[in-house]
This record gives structure tokens, C-alpha cells and sequence, in this order.
């Protein structure tokens, strides 16, 4: 076993190796329009955290860009007086379950149908990918039908159970598990190691950059989610972040509607995947990288 982890590590580095990316010269004109790009990207979010800073956040002119001076107040006012803090915290709570929950299945279906010898399982892999072809909101019928049946309305259990299933992570990891060496396998066999075994001393330890970088995919998904929520949760306190945004834009005051609270939202809202998304970009972009051997 020893032998066969030492063999494993060796195998994953020289796939990091192999992974290397060679630089290339890049014309003035390339960058520039890569700048460009960012700054349309940037832009909008820029915007937002300025009108955050604001009384009003009503914007007439260009002299309105300019930072202002309510940026505690609207950040304390949405965090604590719209209680906002506490949909961020349904929010996280929501995202942790479904990417804890969706690793695992995922992990055992794209083990089993890579390295076993399941039957029909090129079939059963079809299928999967068949439900990518299933708009989400064609779901919500039955499952808000099944989630009053089960008794699950208006709890964490209906915004998560739901989301287990990844076709698009199970494809994912299917196709990373298909780049490892098949004499890892192999070794794995005439040395005698389990099926759980090689998944957790063998199989994970080679996987840790994708796992990490499907994680961060899943956690923005199950962080974004907007609609099932807002079909099944009832009670505004057991909300989340997405649908916390549409109750500031629904508060009204004196007529107008307070676009520096709402921005505020925004920007809070903004800030748990961006925060992720930099701190782990290295495995996020090898996970979009991924090729079949």
C-alpha cells in the first residue's frame, strides 16, 4: 500500500508537469483588448459598490460616480435593520450542504462508472448527461409537490435534497478520473486495496485540484439560486441572500426606491464566491482545462 501511494504521488506530480503552460509573445493590440474586456466586466460591479456609498443612490450625472459618505450606515442598515446578515448566513448554509453532498455522490458515480464494471453503465452515463438537457424550472411542480408531501416546505432539507445530483459534476470528474494512469489501477488491484481504500488514500489525493475547483463551481451555483427558494421557503427568516435582494428592492421609501440599500445587498451578496473564486483560481481554471487522456 505504502509502494502504491508513493507510485501515485509520482504519477500526480508528473501530470502537474505535463500540465505546464508555455508563455507565448502577446501583441500590444491583444492587451488592450483584454483591458477592455475587464473594464466591461468591472464596471457595473465598480458602479454598484460607489451608489452602496450613497444617501440615495440615485445617479443623474458623472459628478454622481463619485464615493460617498453612507457606506457604514447602508452596510449596517442592510446587515442588521433588513436583516440581512441572516439570509447571507441561509445562503452559506445552503451552499455548504449541496457541495458537501453533491462531492460525494458525484465522487462514487464517476468512480463507478470509469474503474467498475457496472452493467450498462455507458447507458446509465447517457442518461445522466440526458438530464442537462431538462430545463430547472420544468422540475418544480413535482418537486414542490414532493417536498409538501415529504413535509420539507420552508426548510433547508427542500432547497438542498433537490441539488444532490450533478450531471455536469459527475462529467466532470469522470473525465479527470479517465487522465489518471490506468497502472495506478492496476497496482491498486494486485497489491489488494479496496474499493474504498483506493478512493480515499489513492484516488482523492490525485483529484485534490479538481475536487477544489468543482467545489467553487458548485458553491456559486447553490449560492445563486434564486427561484426554488423563492417557490418553497415561505418564512422570510429561513431566506436566502438572492431573494433577500428582491425584499430591499421591494422596500419603498417615501415613493422612491432606496438603490444605496439595494446596491449595498448587492455588493454583500457579491462577495463570498468573488472571495473563493480569487483565493482558488489555480484550481478552478486546471478544472476547466480538464482533457481526456
Amino acid at each position: 500500500m505504502v509502494q502504491l501511494l508513493q507510485y501515485a504521488k509520482r504519477q500526480a506530480n508528473a501530470l502537474r508537469g505535463n500540465q505546464t503552460e508555455t508563455t507565448h509573445d502577446v501583441r500590444p493590440g491583444t492587451h488592450l483588448q483584454l483591458w477592455f474586456l475587464v473594464l466591461v466586466v468591472v464596471f457595473p460591479i465598480v458602479v454598484a459598490v460607489i451608489v452602496s456609498t450613497k444617501e440615495t443612490g440615485v445617479v443623474t450625472s458623472l459628478g454622481d460616480l463619485l464615493p460617498g459618505s453612507y457606506a457604514v450606515e447602508n452596510y449596517r442598515e442592510a446587515l442588521v435593520d433588513y436583516q440581512f446578515g441572516r439570509f447571507m448566513w441561509n445562503s452559506l448554509a445552503m451552499s455548504l450542504v449541496i457541495v458537501v453532498g453533491k462531492l460525494i455522490v458525484s465522487v462514487f458515480a464517476a468512480m463507478a462508472i470509469v474503474y467498475y464494471r457496472v452493467p450498462y453503465k455507458d447507458l446509465v452515463f447517457l442518461f445522466i448527461l440526458f438530464t442537462l438537457l431538462l430545463p430547472v424550472p420544468v422540475r418544480f411542480i413535482p418537486l414542490f409537490q414532493l417536498m409538501n408531501d415529504l413535509g420539507w416546505s420552508n426548510t433547508i432539507l427542500a432547497i438542498t435534497v433537490p441539488y444532490i445530483a450533478s450531471a455536469t459534476t459527475v462529467f466532470i470528474l469522470r473525465q479527470h478520473f479517465l487522465s489518471i494512469p490506468t497502472s495506478i489501477v492496476e497496482t491498486a488491484k494486485i497489491d489488494g486495496v479496496g474499493p474504498l481504500r483506493f478512493m480515499l488514500f489513492v484516488l482523492l489525493p490525485m483529484s485534490k485540484g479538481v475536487l477544489v475547483g468543482v467545489s467553487i463551481i458548485m458553491f456559486v451555483y447553490a449560492w445563486n439560486q434564486y427561484l426554488w427558494p423563492l417557490i418553497i421557503i415561505d418564512s422570510e427568516a429561513n431566506q436566502v441572500a438572492q431573494v433577500g435582494l428582491q425584499l430591499l428592492q421591494g422596500d419603498v421609501q417615501g415613493g422612491q426606491l432606496s438603490w444605496s440599500l439595494v446596491m449595498a445587498g448587492s455588493t454583500l451578496t457579491l462577495l463570498p464566491p468573488l472571495l473563493l473564486m480569487i483565493v482558488f483560481r489555480k484550481p478552478l481554471l486546471e478544472t476547466f482545462s480538464i482533457q481526456q487522456k
